[in-house]
């Protein structure tokens, strides 16, 4: 209330609000009206680069938390296998058997023996038929050995005079201490060697327990192995028990595929190289052929350590000729092995690439020893198995085979196939209606669009150069320096 009577406001007069101005570096004749319609956003159906680089950066750490999980998942059951290898090994080894013994027993159920019975005979059969072939090999290996040594003691002497004449002119001491060392190197050899044979059996288990636990799992698995998917399919569910029921009977189809094929190699790999050991008149013939079958159980390796085993004691026992037969021999058989045998028999059963096969026997052997390169083919056979079935089913999913398309193992992979189907339809009509998986117009006309089984490779070389790409070359270097170099002495620089 003001003294004159009047009322007063309280509100006090509101400054003008200061406009933005360009500034004192900006010419004042500049039209700021110009910069209305300029915005932060590109212009049309464009995106900012900070959006792309943003998503880039979303979906790359995305993907390092889920491999770094399935990393520490993977070292996670490296840890327990290791702590369990004693319990696990037996059974593997058990089902390896059973990949062998299986069609045997499996022809005597046909013909109405029971089950037990028909486990207890195949075992019967197939241990008298490797204890008649030790039994047999064992005389004479026996026989021959104390003279192999006496040959091998006579052929180092041998090779001591050698070295000490021309061209090596080598003095005795000093041949001594280097058959001391080689001696040595030999004996740490041998200890590491038996030891990775028998890892995993551990030191409270005997070797003669753990055969027993292997026969013992192998008579129960012949025997009741046919109930082991009913029961699976019964505690996991309709769903899973058929995924399940397709993918293991897959890998047992393709693991007993690899053990056949390769004992069929194995074993022809041992006639022909047993047979021509013996008219080379090499010591052991029969004892080397059958390491070369056991050997031939681990790819590429036991191959070189079986033929280099040859030749050593032929080397010793006959002289440097003979070693140079047996050396052509082996190799010849392996010829065989590489280029008729293993792709014509393990084609189908495996189907894996030779680098594969090989870095996986080094790395099984790197963790496992021997036993680990035994197990490593087979291993990585199951880990193919699995990973292609992944990959049948995600082109289900996707659209890009149908179910007819697919090979089956069994009913209830045709089943779930289809379903996997029709399931993936409804899936695709969900998934298209979030933007980031919306397919753009042109995807109708693509060559590998949806109903059509033609893939875009089959249709489309995609790894061949367009046409009209200019490769980056010496050649294309050299010559726009030519031009450069030329329109310069003509002092033409707009060129």
């Amino acid at each position: 209330m003001r003294q004159d009577g009047g009322v007063s406001s309280d509100k006090q007069p509101t400054p003008e609000k200061p406009q933005a101005s360009p500034g004192d570096k900006m010419d004042g004749d500049f039209d700021t009206s110009q910069l209305d319609d300029v915005s932060p956003h590109p212009p049309g159906n464009q995106v900012d680069r900070s959006v792309i680089a943003g998503e880039m950066v979303k979906s790359t750490s995305l993907w390092a938390v889920r491999l770094l999980i399935i990393g520490v998942f993977l070292f996670a059951i490296y840890h327990v296998l290791g702590s369990f290898w004693q319990g696990i090994l037996p059974v593997l080894l058990a089902l390896i058997i059973c990949t062998v013994l299986h069609p045997m027993a499996r022809w005597m159920r046909t013909k109405g023996l029971p089950a037990g019975l028909a486990a207890i005979v195949t075992i019967l059969l197939s241990s008298a038929a490797v204890g008649g072939l030790i039994a047999s090999v064992a005389p004479d290996f026996m026989r021959q050995s104390q003279s192999l040594y006496l040959q091998t003691v006579s052929g180092i002497q041998q090779l001591q005079v050698w070295a000490q004449g021309p061209p090596l002119n080598l003095d005795s001491d000093d041949m001594s201490t280097y058959i001391d060392e080689a001696a040595g190197w030999l004996q740490e050899r041998a200890g590491v060697i038996a030891g990775s044979v028998f890892t995993g059996i551990g030191n409270a288990t005997s070797f003669f327990v753990t055969v027993f636990i292997v026969l013992v799992l192998t008579f129960f698995f012949l025997k009741d192995g046919t109930k082991f998917l009913p029961w699976l399919r019964d505690a996991t569910g309709r769903r899973a028990g058929w995924h399940l029921t397709e993918l293991l009977t897959r890998a047992w189809n393709t693991l007993g595929g690899f053990i056949r094929a390769q004992a069929v190699v194995s074993l022809i790999d041992a006639i022909f190289i047993g047979l021509g050991l013996v008219l080379i008149g090499v010591p052991l013939a029969m004892a080397l052929a059958i390491i070369t079958f056991i050997a031939g159980f681990i790819p590429f390796v036991g191959a070189i350590v079986s033929g280099a085993l040859a030749v050593v004691i032929a080397l010793v026992s006959l002289g440097f000729t003979q070693a140079l037969l047996v050396l052509g021999l082996v190799i010849l058989v392996q010829q065989l092995e590489g280029n008729v045998l293993s792709p014509w028999l393990q084609a189908k059963a495996m189907n894996l690439h030779p680098v594969i096969v090989l870095v996986s026997v080094i790395v099984g052997s790197a963790l496992f020893g021997l036993i680990g390169g035994f197990l490593a083919v087979p291993t990585a056979a199951m880990v193919a198995v699995a990973y292609r079935y992944v990959q049948d089913m995600m082109k289900l999913q996707s659209g890009e085979k149908h179910s007819s398309e697919l090979n089956y193992s069994t009913v209830a992979g045709y089943l779930i196939g289809r379903y996997t189907e029709e399931q993936a339809q409804y899936k695709r009509e969900q998934w298209r209606k979030v933007p980031e998986h919306a397919n753009p117009d042109i995807a109708g006309a693509d060559a590998a669009s949806d109903g059509d089984s033609t893939t875009l490779d089959d249709s489309v070389d995609v790894d061949s150069t367009p046409e009209d790409y200019d490769e980056p070359s010496m050649r294309s270097n050299l010559r726009r320096a030519r031009d450069a170099f030329e329109n310069l002495l003509n002092g033409d620089s707009n060129k």
